[in-house]
């Protein structure tokens, strides 16, 4: 290339730059107007709403062209497929319009947070992000929910008639995603099969983790997991022993696989008597059966299991899958391994034992609970066969699955309280539930038997637990009930409902339980808000945000003088 043609280039590379800056800068005029179209014209005009939509897309295309004439072969196109495939639903898909707008804003805000980012560090803010497993987990978590929520508010998700707004898809996609289960339109009537089908994806996805699935699909392509991802791995399944992490995920799969098919196979004929037609009767059992073991609530009926109350074969799949979901994928790693080597119960690990021991008292004693509160309420006319059958069944399921074989609202003081203990309390560690977990009431209970017994350690099953350990467990149920509490506050001001109704919806949707006492349809705008908040900050745990927190914190080097204090 000659002196003058290599000017000639340099000036077009320039002038396309130039171009291409200007571009990025209409698109973020664009996104900021579609933040006025979005949360505060909802019922903008049809026709002018479309025109704008339009415009959007096509100045979007004539962006990533300009970026291709730029970038040439080095523009990769993974990176466009996002852009592409919402353009193309823009323009094709009927009613799409809501969508676009939201992807742009998105996008926009998504590139306007990244540039100052490698502006400000360089270019080592994701290399930061993805070096710190809590705010992996909590980004990876979020952008689930995002998509989800786009995918939610298309038209081809809704029935014919039916539309489901910006708040409403983001209500729905956290709750699926976060395995939690409340909603505000009812699952089988509102969306379609394919609204369905994102739903339960989103279950699957939330109820395994992200960094699972997604290192699952790399082992499958034959690639090794590297030792970032094994770390978030460690940090979603809650796995704290140096494991194979391949292994680990390859069992994780395996067994999630294994107990939904055989969930869904014996749902299936229980279904296809006298109930459903064969595809039908299928269709329904691998949604509930996934929904199960997730833990996570959705249902397509109606009024839930409540016309399964009397059926055996559904109460106990439903239950048995919950249960199973709820121990946590490092207990059934632990039991495999003791059933395959027969070893002898002594051999489980701590953690196994606390987790199976703990989870045994709460089902007792939360059936025995809803027996004697409900007997002559909610239960009044039912067998007595029929009565231990669903107080058993909630019992389970308000550890943190939110199914319901009676009617929720209709619920006495002394259920209730029961319900707000049980879930606040939730699942055990890397399962799908929520709550503060098993292994964490168990350590305050014999720490408070051990300072009773003027005990200075804290010993269960003839093992020391580590002071760390205990620190741990203080911090997660003081910012557990610290975040409650002052959501809770909000709440009460803002909305109209009960005080045992406010306080029995947030802790369900802190603890990822799903009950409700019939007012989540009901919520305002901000109250909703304030709902998504709680399931989202549940599923990830307030341990996971104090540690992403104070992950960039600097250790101090010394400590202050002691000081004793006077309490009680």
């Amino acid at each position: 290339m000659n002196p003058e043609e290599s000017k000639i280039s340099s000036k077009r590379s320039t002038f396309l730059k130039h171009v291409e800056s200007i571009s990025f800068f209409i698109l973020h005029i664009f996104a900021f107007i579609n933040i006025f179209l979005l949360f505060v014209s909802l019922h903008f005009d049809a026709s002018t709403l479309t025109l704008f939509t339009q415009i959007s897309i096509y100045f979007l295309i004539f962006y990533l062209f300009i970026k291709i004439l730029i970038g040439g072969k080095e523009v990769k196109i993974l990176n466009l497929i996002p852009d592409i495939f919402f353009i193309v639903i823009g323009l094709l898909v009927v009613g799409s319009e809501r969508v676009f707008q939201f992807y742009l804003l998105g996008r926009q805000t998504y590139f306007a947070i990244r540039r100052q980012a490698l502006a400000s560090y360089k270019g080592k803010f994701f290399d930061k992000l993805s070096d710190n497993p809590p705010v992996f987990v909590l980004f990876s978590f979020f952008l689930t929910i995002f998509v989800g929520a786009l995918l939610l508010m298309l038209p081809a998700s809704t029935t014919l008639g039916k539309e489901t707004t910006l708040i409403d898809a983001l209500f729905t996609s956290t709750s699926a995603t976060c395995v939690t289960g409340l909603i505000v339109f009812d699952t089988g009537t509102h969306f379609t099969l394919f609204g369905q089908f994102i739903i339960l994806l989103l279950i699957q996805i939330g109820g395994l983790g992200i960094m699972t699935i997604s290192s699952a699909f790399a082992i499958m392509m034959g690639q090794r997991l590297s030792l970032k991802s094994e770390s978030l791995i460690q940090n979603v399944v809650g796995e704290s022993n140096k494991l194979d992490m391949i292994s680990l995920v390859k069992n994780i799969l395996l067994v999630t696989i294994i107990l939904e098919l055989i969930g869904a196979v014996i749902l299936y004929f229980t279904f296809t008597v006298n109930l459903y037609s064969p595809n039908k009767a299928a269709y329904h059992a691998i949604f509930h059966s996934v929904s199960a073991f997730c833990n996570a609530g959705f249902s397509l009926y109606q009024n839930n299991f409540m016309a399964f109350k009397s059926n055996f074969n559904v109460n106990f799949v439903i239950t048995g899958l919950i249960i199973l979901g709820g121990i946590g994928f490092p207990v059934m790693v632990d039991l495999r391994k003791a059933f395959v080597n027969k070893l002898s119960i002594s051999r489980l690990s701590l953690h196994t034992k606390i987790v199976l021991t703990c989870t045994v008292i709460l089902l007792l004693s939360g059936t025995v609970a809803f027996f004697i509160s409900e007997y002559n309420s909610t239960m009044q006319g039912m067998t007595f066969s029929d009565r231990i059958l669903t107080s058993y069944f909630q019992s389970v399921t308000t550890r943190t699955a939110g199914f319901n074989t009676i009617d929720t609202s209709q619920l006495n003081k002394g259920s209730i309280f029961t319900s707000i203990i049980l879930m606040f309390i939730g699942a055990s560690p890397g399962s799908t539930g929520g709550g503060i977990k098993t292994t964490t009431f168990v350590v305050v209970l014999i720490s408070m038997l051990a300072m009773f017994r003027g005990n200075r350690d804290v010993n269960i099953f003839k093992r020391k637990v580590s002071d760390s350990i205990i620190r741990r467990v203080l911090a997660l149920i003081a910012a557990s009930i610290s975040l409650l509490s002052f959501m809770i506050f909000l709440l009460l001001l803002i909305e109209p409902f009960s005080f045992d109704q406010t306080v029995f919806e947030a802790v369900s949707a802190f603890a990822t339980v799903g009950l409700s006492m019939g007012i989540t349809p009901l919520l305002s705008a901000a109250g909703k808000f304030i709902i998504i908040l709680l399931m989202y900050l549940g599923r990830v745990g307030p341990l996971t945000l104090i540690f992403a927190i104070s992950a960039s914190t600097e250790k101090s080097n010394f400590t202050y003088t002691e000081e004793r204090i006077s309490i009680g």
